[in-house]
């Protein structure tokens, strides 16, 4: 029976579905795909066990890649080299309020994907039948927001480590204000913002872990019970799981959190 996979296509990751066919799969295998752009080069990132078909198209994957397959890849690297610099200098001349990306090629060459971002609508009606002219071959325009474009070009991450979204993330996932309260952070958003602008993606990681914890904490300020008397909370570890306790003429002591007790509310544990 023939297996679906999702794969990964061209720079920004889009994620389509195909069968398998007689292949045999694996996670990471790199493959040719036949879809409703062209054939095309893509990443297996996973084996779809309980797939129900929607409105989206399901490619066929041709083959795995062979060594002639890899010398056309690194061609068609050059051939789209040459053609963001073509489709840089028609935009200039077009004048469109539009930054462009990157573009690539389908692995066939029959279509080529140019990826922008706008704050406005750009009309690229000219620049599509210029480019289609000089370019022979179709041309898709595909306006992309600042985090995927930040995900498309990479860079380093205030951590000093590659950004999760080139690294290893799939899919963007909300990053809000709360968040950052509810891990007590400084509200400076300048330090708290990734190279794409928005709010770093890595605030939402620890974020259900200080929710869970603190659902069964008193609030700060509170009166606590510790094995050393009555104090006041005055802050909150928790990756460690540790509280920060006033016992009384600014002498403050570390406690675990099952250490302690809300005087008005019951144990912590």
């Amino acid at each position: 029976m023939s297996i679906v996979v999702a794969v990964l296509v061209r720079r920004i990751k889009d994620r389509i579905y195909a069968e398998s066919g007689k292949i045999n799969l694996r996670l990471n295998d790199k493959i040719i795909v036949e879809t409703e752009h062209g054939v095309e080069y893509g990443i297996v990132y996973e084996i779809v066990k309980d797939f129900v078909k929607g409105k989206e198209s399901v490619g066929k994957i041709l083959r795995k890649v062979t060594e002639e397959d890899k010398k056309r890849l690194v061609d068609n690297q050059k051939k789209s080299s040459r053609a963001q610099a073509t489709v840089s200098q028609k935009v200039r001349e077009h004048k469109l309020d539009m930054k462009l990306t990157c573009v690539s090629y389908t692995f066939d060459r029959s279509k080529l994907f140019i990826y922008y971002t706008s704050e406005s609508r750009v009309d690229f009606r000219d620049l599509i039948k210029d480019l289609g002219h000089v370019l022979k071959t179709r041309i898709q325009m595909v306006q992309i927001g600042v985090r995927d474009e930040s995900k498309i070009i990479g860079g380093i991450g205030t951590c000093g480590q590659v950004l999760c979204c080139k690294n290893f993330l799939k899919d963007f996932n909300s990053v809000t204000i709360d968040m950052v309260k509810e891990q007590e952070l400084s509200l400076n958003t300048t330090k708290l913002s990734g190279l794409c602008g928005r709010l770093m993606c890595c605030i939402a990681y620890e974020n259900d872990t200080y929710k869970n914890i603190k659902q069964f904490l008193p609030e700060l300020g509170s009166n606590i019970l510790t094995p050393e008397g009555k104090g006041k909370l005055v802050a909150i570890d928790c990756v460690r799981e540790r509280v920060s306790v006033d016992l009384g003429d600014k002498f403050f002591k570390i406690f675990t959190i099952r250490q302690i007790e809300d005087v008005n509310g019951g144990s912590s544990k």
